[in-house]
């Protein structure tokens, strides 16, 4: 077979998202940054929002970026899920690239149907808010993030 059927996110999905997003970040009172890319990690939407610090723009795209590609939530487990240690987790990010892996929670993929469509990463609140900022808005569109 030489062709694939896919989904792919689109701009209105990825608003959708971002505005589930922001609103749940308003809702805990922060400021905070969101990247939504697609499957190949490339940039669709990212907002940071008034008052959100300018580093937060290079974390939430790294764990957009990550959670994409490992099509999994990002944590301190390794691509295959396994327990890593704080000198393995930098050494991953250094060997994979720091724009492309991060140990930091708050990334998680897009999945429809078993298929990755791209990834969120929020950051600006501590990993807890996060992490449910990043779960709300992947929900926000009927997706999950578990293969």
């Amino acid at each position: 077979m030489a062709f694939a059927e896919c989904k792919r996110l689109t701009t209105p999905g990825a608003k959708k998202m971002m505005a589930a997003s922001i609103k749940c970040a308003e809702e805990y009172g922060i400021a905070v940054t969101v990247a939504i890319v697609d499957a190949g990690g490339h940039m669709l939407l990212l907002e940071r929002m008034d008052g959100g610090r300018f580093h937060t723009v290079h974390s939430s795209t790294t764990k957009a970026v990550c959670a994409a590609s490992n099509k999994r939530p990002t944590t301190t487990k390794g691509a295959q899920g396994q327990e890593l240690d704080t000198l393995h987790a930098l050494g991953l990010s250094m060997a994979a690239g720091p724009e492309r892996w991060t140990a930091m929670e708050g990334g998680f993929p897009i999945i429809v149907d078993q298929e990755c469509l791209g990834g969120i990463g929020v950051s600006g609140g501590n990993w807890e808010q996060d992490e449910k900022i990043a779960r709300v808005a992947v929900e926000a569109v009927g997706a999950g993030f578990t293969v």
